[in-house]
């Protein structure tokens, strides 16, 4: 099925809004996430928790009277887990203009009420845009699971170990002066459907004592600028005391980061101090001046060991985040074009978790004809342009052969050459399919090419073909193994294009074909 969407369309009243008539940063996150939820769990069919939210920036203010427009798809689902993409708009009903707001990614974990592991469908794949952000789901789920690695490194290229660099700095302002402790009862109106507290309640809550913290700096009330990756690590529920500290970590002239922790303890962890962590993030805030210049925050310091360290983090998170955009902002630059020609006659979907399989589905001539041009595998060149060369090495029987194919490099590497074995099987039932399997195998008697050729494997791939009247629904198959996906995807959104492409110059081949066979009977 397609990515499930919700649309969610507010006005702003005064109830929503801080003192300034400017739509309050935490009840907007409380929007994002109710929204992004409701559209996790009409993919899943089961209730959904927040697992994280993904950086979040805010381009604009919205002010009362104003409309807020969100909207929430998701772009991936992995196995139990998928991301939803939320895009937030302001409309002002008196002038008709719109104005972007924020962009933000969040991650949901499928969560049904019997404690079953839950596998995610997949998302049917049906425009441009689709798979580019399915593609980019992807490189933004490695920056969610593995940061550590690229975190650890710029920590030591921050300087880690120069402890003086916050702690003896002329006129710097230390930063226990900015600590905010606030403490929550979580009461029935705090908590989501499933009785848990609200994560969107929880993220208002935290941007509120982050917002004081970072007001102890400038003396004017800051504005939300961004946050850096909201980690829901344990849940509460109704009864829980929830205690929040926030502290600001660095500033960077005109911003500075505040960081929150959030804990949580039941009545009984309440008498014992027996804590649990159940939240993190780091939020970056401006201050506006009365004259609308920004204000220039003063440099911090801090004496402790613990201070240190978050001086520094602080420093290295900032240069991810630049990081990060520009790896995104660069692979999304190669757009796909838009409209696929053949939107209505191919379909592209993924298969997953650890191997992403392509799958694609195509409309064309009759199965049996379909079926024996499709299985024949020296016509491969003819309807596949990644296909040089393509021969028969060893029949073993009519309906199982042996091939030898060799493909053209890609990015600069060495062309490679593939082994398979073909096995075709017709129906034994009119309902059933005609079935092309293929699988690469091993024969000492056929080494590589030659020198110049590097020897890569197809895991697993194949059509099934039923038929359709006249026609044929023909599903292509194929687990992408690195040797398979570099001829898919030379570049990220190249990725879509090329599957596309190669079906396309499939349905070409086998509506010649056909017509060839009809004009000589």
């Amino acid at each position: 099925m397609a990515g499930a969407q919700v649309h969610m369309c507010k006005t702003i009243f005064p109830a929503h809004a801080n003192h300034h008539g400017a739509l309050s940063a935490g009840q907007l996150l409380k929007w994002i996430d109710t929204t992004a939820c409701l559209a996790a769990e009409k993919h899943a069919g089961f209730s959904c928790v927040t697992a994280s939210v993904d950086d979040i920036q805010f381009e604009e203010t919205a002010r009362v009277g104003q409309i807020v427009s969100i909207n929430a798809k998701v772009n991936r689902a992995f196995t139990t887990s998928m991301e939803v993409g939320v895009k937030v708009t302001l409309q002002d009903p008196l002038t008709n203009v719109e104005k972007l707001i924020s962009v933000a990614f969040s991650t949901y974990v499928a969560r049904p009420a019997d404690g079953e592991k839950v596998n995610l469908k997949a998302v049917e794949l049906l425009t441009a845009e689709d798979f580019l952000e399915y593609t980019l789901a992807a490189e933004r789920r490695k920056i969610r699971l593995d940061p550590e690695h690229d975190f650890k490194n710029l920590m030591q290229e921050c300087g880690m170990k120069d402890e003086h660099v916050c702690s003896n700095e002329e006129d710097a302002i230390s930063t226990d002066l900015t600590h905010v402790q606030s403490i929550e009862l979580v009461l029935p109106p705090h908590a989501n459907h499933q009785g848990n507290t609200f994560g969107g309640q929880i993220m208002a809550w935290m941007e509120t004592v982050a917002a004081i913290s970072a007001s102890r700096l400038s003396h004017f009330h800051p504005t939300l600028k961004s946050v850096d990756m909201f980690k829901f690590r344990g849940p509460s529920t109704v009864g829980d005391r929830l205690v929040f500290n926030a502290i600001v970590n660095n500033t960077f002239h005109k911003s500075v980061e505040v960081g929150v922790r959030v804990e949580a303890y039941n009545c009984e962890e309440w008498g014992k101090g027996n804590a649990r962590h159940i939240n993190s993030a780091f939020f970056i805030f401006n201050a506006i001046k009365g004259n609308g210049e920004l204000f220039t925050f003063p440099r911090v310091k801090s004496a402790t060991k613990d201070g240190l360290r978050r001086y520094h983090e602080a420093v290295a998170r900032k240069r991810i985040r630049l990081a990060r955009k520009r790896v995104l902002l660069r692979k999304e630059a190669d757009r796909i074009p838009d409209p696929w020609d053949k939107i209505n006659q191919i379909k592209i979907f993924t298969l997953e978790e650890d191997a992403v399989a392509i799958k694609v589905e195509m409309q064309v001539i009759p199965s049996e004809l379909a079926f024996s041009l499709l299985s024949d595998f020296t016509l491969q060149a003819h309807r596949d342009k990644y296909y040089l060369t393509s021969r028969i090495v060893q029949n073993i029987t009519d309906d199982d052969k042996i091939y030898s194919i060799t493909s053209p490099s890609v990015n600069g590497n060495k062309s490679n050459d593939f082994l398979i074995l073909v096995s075709r099987r017709k129906p034994c039932k009119t309902s059933d399919p005609y079935i092309i399997a293929v699988k690469s195998v091993a024969l000492t008697c056929v080494p590589p090419f030659n020198q110049n050729y590097c020897r890569r494997q197809i895991e697993c791939a194949g059509f099934l073909i039923y038929s359709n009247g006249n026609n044929s629904l023909v599903s292509f198959y194929n687990q992408g193994t690195p040797a398979v996906m570099s001829y898919f995807a030379s570049n990220l959104t190249g990725l879509s294009e090329s599957i596309e492409d190669t079906a396309s110059a499939c349905i070409q081949f086998l509506e010649f074909r056909s017509s060839k066979l009809n004009a000589t009977s």
